[in-house]
């Protein structure tokens, strides 16, 4: 069997989570949060658009983790981000973390914006 290194270009993986917190790069970060090939920052939440908005043009799909279980974001976020072309996918934070890390792995331009799990 042949295993190959997988590289992440400008972005950095999920290296894994816990109670309020997100590890990425090596380093511990305070939830919530993006995170993306524009870096990782600190994210006000569901009132936050600003934030997500910045990343136009720089990402295809913004997965946004709910928490621990998956929850129905905002419709005013929803209708707001898609209206500026963003593919919106919503699932729990750990689900998300997994995504995103598949399809960063891939090459993909995504971000993610992650609530704290319990």
């Amino acid at each position: 069997m042949r295993l190959n290194e997988v590289v992440f270009n400008d972005a950095e993986p999920i290296e894994g989570y816990g109670p309020g917190f997100f590890r990425i790069g090596g380093k511990k970060h305070d939830a919530p949060l993006v995170t993306g090939a524009t870096g990782t920052m600190p994210w006000g939440g569901y009132q936050d658009s600003q934030t997500l908005l910045a990343l136009e043009g720089a990402v295809d799909v913004l997965f946004i983790g709910t928490g621990d279980d998956i929850a129905h974001i905002p419709s005013g976020l929803r209708d707001t981000l898609e209206a500026r072309g963003f593919g919106v996918e919503v699932m729990s934070s750990p689900a998300a973390c997994r995504t995103y890390n598949v399809l960063l792995s891939e090459g993909r331009r995504v971000a993610l914006a992650l609530l704290p799990t319990g």
